[in-house]
């Protein structure tokens, strides 16, 4: 990947557009987490019920905490497992598009293993959303081909080829609250975190 093609993605993020990326995971659907209008592209483009919020990737915990509320419990398992593909379910401190809040009123972040997808959401200067780049229901794509047949009905404004990723679960996806650290989703981190 070249850095021309990072900087004209993040051109496309700033004007509210839609992009393929890869992740540590699978390849994703990026856009600005913070722009409604962006937001609800990802949802034509995937063709995915926007009652299902888009998980979110940020450049560094440092972002995170700028953007969202960390209980203790929440910072240490931050502290062990990022950057990698744990997904916290955190508090926003500022405003965001109904698309990226759960019902309780979170949002599914992390701060992902690759160095490309933090590049982006760094740059950008917010957290993007990184939900898999394939139609809702479809299968996960590990290489650009499978992104193309997948969302043939609606291309993103530009793609960035990672090649072929290897196949790897998704992140797992960890919900705390004052009583227990409950995994809602088991992906490649293995829980080992004790209250």
């Amino acid at each position: 990947m070249i850095k021309s093609d990072i900087a004209a993605a993040v051109r496309i993020l700033k004007r509210g557009g839609v992009i393929v990326f890869p992740t540590e995971t699978a390849y994703g659907l990026g856009a600005d987490a913070t722009n409604p209008r962006a937001v609800s592209k990802i949802f034509v483009v995937k063709g995915r019920s926007e009652r299902k919020p888009l998980p979110l990737i940020v450049a560094s915990k440092r972002m995170a905490e700028r953007f969202f509320i960390f209980s203790e419990a929440e910072a240490a398992l931050a502290r062990r497992h990022w950057p990698g593909p744990l997904t916290l379910l955190l508090r926003p401190r500022r405003r965001f598009p109904r698309g990226v809040l759960g019902p309780d009123g979170r949002a599914a972040v992390r701060v992902s293993g690759s160095a490309l997808a933090r590049a982006l959401s760094a740059r950008l200067g917010k957290p993007i959303t990184a939900t898999s780049a394939n139609r809702s229901g479809g299968k996960t794509c590990y290489s650009v081909s499978c992104v193309r047949r997948s969302l043939d009905k609606v291309q993103p404004e530009m793609v960035l080829d990672g090649g072929t990723l290897s196949r790897r679960k998704p992140s797992t996806i960890i919900r705390v609250t004052k009583k227990s650290v409950r995994v809602l989703r088991q992906g490649t981190v293995r829980l080992s975190y004790k209250k």
